[in-house]
């Protein structure tokens, strides 16, 4: 068989890339490779512990990084989801501490607010005609400001309220810990096998036996060796139950339903979607309201874990581009219409992980940017590599 030529080799990576299991491996095999790395150089990465507090660290960065996945398939970006987030976390504990709201209406309120901001700025990209990047520049401008006109002249408000604290400090009993895993095990099994039958009856391609057990083991030792390891230290974190079931919802709400589609069908060509009839302005300004949902979400869970809200935690670090580079290593094209939310927690564990490492080794700041940087050059070359020029020409 004759060797595969440059452009043959490029369509068959660009085949592997689309499909699922394709999106999912090479992010998986890279965080494996950063966890064996560290695992042997430095003793105490792989303990129980670290691996508590690395899935406490990166859960900020994840659920920022899946919020932007939903504008990022449809080929728009959100350069304030960090500025959403810290507008959030502010209100949410200027409503606590100074004002004495109860902490459920506090969440609420941080929630609705972050929605609000998401949807202004979708209705201005889309109704007004100008491009998200520039409308999101300015909301990261404008919602810098809006926070600290929030947090008052010291930018920083402790939050010792026990339910918002307990989102990241209380763990689940081994026993219940070990019964959520197998009921989900056992939710996703039921789910592809019942997708597989479906598949069947309609005449549609369906997976043979073995790809199909294949699947659902590699889901599952994941999540058994995730819930043993968790049990190890403090137990499952009650912050890990909350986010995953949001973002099983928000992987349903862009795989399982009309609305999903229609963000596929937009990134992939907005004028084709808009010919077949798909509302694309309402789709937009859809997607920017999730961002901005998923944003004060991601804000409640920092200033849970840092026990306050700070300017300088929101809009002073590297947030933003950690969420964006997580979506964007886990597989999301830049160019619209890929990606994935369970990839992008996955991007964020891989920054997490190069983080936590380089932590535990002693490297400097400067270090962990620029490896962060060359990991996020990569999987852009990747994608670029196997989309080819498609991108460009839209």
């Amino acid at each position: 068989m004759p060797p595969d030529t440059p452009s043959a080799l490029k369509m068959r990576l660009q085949r592997i890339r689309e499909d699922n299991l394709g999106q999912f491996l090479p992010v998986m095999a890279s965080l494996m490779v950063i966890w064996i790395f560290f695992g042997i150089t430095e003793p105490a990465f792989l303990t129980a512990r670290n691996f508590h507090f690395l899935l406490m660290q990166s859960a900020v960065v994840a659920t920022l990084a899946a919020g932007v996945t939903v504008v990022l398939l449809i080929g728009d970006i959100d350069l304030s989801i960090a500025a959403v987030a810290g507008v959030g976390a502010a209100l949410l504990a200027t409503l606590i501490t100074n004002l004495g709201v109860s902490s459920w209406i506090a969440v609420i309120a941080a929630l609705a607010a972050g929605s609000l901001l998401g949807f202004a700025q979708g209705w201005v990209i889309a109704w007004v005609g100008i491009p998200s990047f520039v409308v999101t520049l300015a909301g990261l401008l404008g919602f810098q400001g809006l926070m600290l006109k929030i947090l008052g002249i010291h930018g920083a408000l402790n939050m010792r309220d026990p339910v918002i604290r307990g989102l990241t400090t209380v763990g689940l009993p081994s026993w219940l810990g070990w019964l959520i895993a197998g009921a989900i095990l056992l939710i996703v099994a039921g789910a592809l096998i019942h997708l597989n039958r479906r598949r069947r009856q309609r005449g549609l391609e369906r997976m043979e036996t073995a790809p199909l057990a294949a699947r659902i083991a590699l889901f599952s030792v994941p999540v058994i060796a995730a819930v043993a390891t968790l049990n190890a230290y403090r137990g499952v974190p009650v912050l890990v139950v909350v986010l995953g079931a949001v973002l099983a919802i928000l992987w349903w709400v862009t795989t399982g339903t009309p609305f999903g589609r229609h963000l596929f069908a937009l990134g992939g060509n907005p004028e084709s979607a808009r010919r077949v009839g798909i509302s694309v302005h309402r789709t937009r300004v859809a997607a920017f309201a999730i961002v901005g949902l998923m944003a004060a979400f991601g804000g409640i869970i920092g200033a849970s874990r840092y026990a306050s809200v700070s300017f300088n935690a929101f809009a002073g670090g590297p947030l933003l581009l950690e969420a964006i580079g997580a979506a964007v290593i886990g597989g999301t094209s830049l160019f619209g219409g890929r990606g994935s939310i369970w990839n992008a927690v996955l991007g964020a564990l891989v920054i997490g992980s190069l983080g936590n490492g380089l932590d535990l080794s002693g490297a400097s700041a400067a270090d962990k940017l620029m490896v962060s940087g060359a990991i996020l050059l990569l999987a852009v070359a990747f994608d670029a590599l196997t989309r080819g020029h498609r991108g460009a020409s839209r």
